[in-house]
């Protein structure tokens, strides 16, 4: 995992082994032997290689492209938490780990906004009433 998503996103970002390596301190031969998982970075500079690259370390350590509908790794911050079915009255079913992520719990309101040209977007309710009375506050002063 950790060698094909490093791989992947060095060469995402066009960075060649020593660039990388320049902008951590290492050498290119320190890049390359991680790339064919010889050997592993420490922690620090594991972390600094996430920031470098835009992701979260568990991201860079974890990814499995496979597992996600073959999409490479999300810029840190974007999920995929993966599809959901459409019942027959139009419900949907939040993955945990969405649920998990954005605090989510049973009896939350939920705020369905849309845009027909990018589409579909969820809020919690108090989330988006607090961003809605900062615009409103913003414009009245």
């Amino acid at each position: 995992m950790f060698k094909d998503n490093l791989v992947q996103l060095r060469k995402l970002k066009s960075l060649t082994q020593e660039d990388l390596a320049e902008k951590i301190g290492v050498t290119r031969q320190s890049v390359a032997k991680w790339e064919a998982g010889e050997t592993m970075p420490d922690l620090e500079k594991s972390k600094f290689l996430a920031e470098i690259l835009e992701v979260s370390l568990d991201d860079l350590a974890n990814y499995e492209v496979e597992a996600n509908m073959g999409l490479g790794i999300p810029p840190k911050g974007k999920h995929i938490f993966g599809t959901v079915t459409v019942g027959d009255k139009g419900q949907i079913v939040i993955p945990a780990k969405a649920r998990k992520t954005f605090g989510i719990s049973p009896g939350d309101q939920l705020v369905i906004l849309g845009d027909e040209a990018q589409g579909l977007a969820i809020m919690k309710a108090d989330h988006f009433l607090a961003m809605a009375d900062m615009i409103k506050k913003g414009m009245e002063g």
